[in-house]
């Protein structure tokens, strides 16, 4: 993808930035799921939450500042959509007036339709196990590129599938909280579905109309570097074998070739074979697999506290293992594909903010190594551009290049988000 490349320096016309969620920055959501289960009493408030939904224009500034020319950012389909086709062309001019100012600042739009919040009146639908929810979504995204495809080229349809699937659906964690191993696959079926062929739509709108900009149509998937608890056990390398196919990789070898490839269910023709331009890759963390439970009990295996291994990095606020060469790893596994990969997501929660451009450099270091040796990475986004709403755990994880005083909305860009603005200006990763 890259000629020339001088290993210590990142591509010229690489794609630099952060990523946002709509439901996480842009407050009084009132509209989805989320909205109403926090209402309920499942997790902390999201209220306000940045305010960004009137004050994009001030962080798309300071993303500016940064030396962003990219931003991750995420269309409210509850917004737009708040009755079953019902559509508001007041919430549509919204956001072309965001796209057009990112636009007018020179950073380049990547724009996701789903970042795990759906409409309320899907929800009662049932939500992603109910059959219509492909017809839904598909008319969501059709509508999408009819109104922003002419500003918009980079689409990310559903953001992490498996998370979603797993979270809400079998673990019970977060909204509806159910917990059927079933129905999180049935979930996982739909969303895939939904992405082909939303992907066809898409394309076939930019055919049809010259408009439109070609899409370059992707997903951002949430990847894991697993490694065996121990590696001389055929046992622990044969589950963590078993968790990384299905979690990594099922999803994206469905929709590249054309049906539903995912253990356990029926194999089904889906509406586009090679549904994707470009693979994101959200990484955070490794897990350590291990086989200690009948396997009929555990056929994926079961993690391992990583205190229990002497060369497991530090954790995050999160709990989650700080290990960037674990970023290296998946982008070399995922550059069989031989298709571009964007970074959508990387990034730590800390209050320590000397300990996160830390991680930023090392992490990027990987990527540069990944990069050197051919693999078709064309894009880095840092996850989060400001502190935001963290789901299930309301506020108090601080994932931003942007500290935000949740009572005053006061912005402050850290020095992390300063360290990272170096490395994108001169392109070298900075000591």
């Amino acid at each position: 993808m890259y000629t020339n490349l001088m290993t210590d320096r990142f591509p010229e016309d690489f794609l630099w930035g952060a990523a946002t969620s709509s439901h996480q920055v842009e407050g009084n959501n009132f509209y989805n799921d989320w909205w109403k289960w926090e209402r309920s009493g499942g997790t902390e408030a999201s209220n306000l939450a940045c305010d960004h939904y009137n004050r994009f224009k001030e962080d798309f500034s300071l993303a500016k500042e940064l030396n962003h020319n990219a931003h991750r950012v995420g269309l409210e389909w509850s917004r737009l959509e708040k009755d079953e086709n019902v559509w508001d062309r007041g919430e549509w001019d919204h956001y072309k007036e965001v796209i057009d100012e990112l636009l007018a600042l020179g950073i380049e739009p990547v724009v996701t339709l789903n970042h795990f919040t759906v409409p309320l009146w899907l929800s009662l639908k049932g939500s992603w196990l109910c059959d219509e929810s492909v017809e839904f979504f598909t008319r969501f995204a059709e509508k999408a590129i009819e109104h922003l495809g002419s500003r918009v080229q980079y689409w990310i349809t559903i953001n992490e599938p498996n998370i979603l699937a797993i979270l809400a659906y079998f673990f019970g964690e977060w909204t509806p909280c159910e917990k059927d191993f079933g129905k999180a696959m049935l979930v996982l079926k739909n969303m895939l579905k939904s992405h082909a062929s939303a992907y066809r739509v898409m394309h076939e709108a930019a055919e049809n109309n010259n408009r439109i900009k070609a899409p370059k149509v992707g997903i951002a998937k949430a990847v894991t570097a697993f490694h065996p608890c121990s590696p001389y056990s055929p046992r622990d390398r044969l589950v963590t074998w078993l968790r990384s196919k299905l979690h990594n990789y099922s999803f994206v070898n469905s929709a590249l070739k054309g049906k539903v490839l995912i253990p356990g269910l029926k194999q089904e023709k889906l509406a586009a074979r090679g549904a994707a331009d470009f693979i994101g890759l959200n990484y955070y963390f490794r897990q350590f697999i291990g086989y200690h439970s009948p396997f009929r009990e555990h056929p994926l295996g079961e993690v391992c506290d990583v205190g229990h291994h002497k060369d497991a990095g530090p954790v995050t606020d999160m709990g989650w293992e700080i290990y960037p060469k674990g970023l290296y790893e998946v982008i070399k596994s995922f550059s069989r594909y031989k298709l571009p990969i964007i970074i959508s997501e990387n990034g730590i929660a800390t209050r320590d903010d000397p300990l996160r451009q830390k991680y930023i450099k090392d992490h990027l270091s990987y990527v540069l190594k990944a990069i050197s040796e051919g693999s078709p990475v064309f894009g880095y986004l840092h996850w989060s551009l400001m502190d935001n709403f963290e789901w299930a755990h309301g506020y108090s994880k601080k994932f931003g290049l942007i500290e935000v005083d949740f009572d005053s909305q006061k912005r402050t860009i850290r020095d992390s988000g300063r360290y990272l603005g170096k490395v994108i200006k001169t392109g070298k990763i900075a000591s």
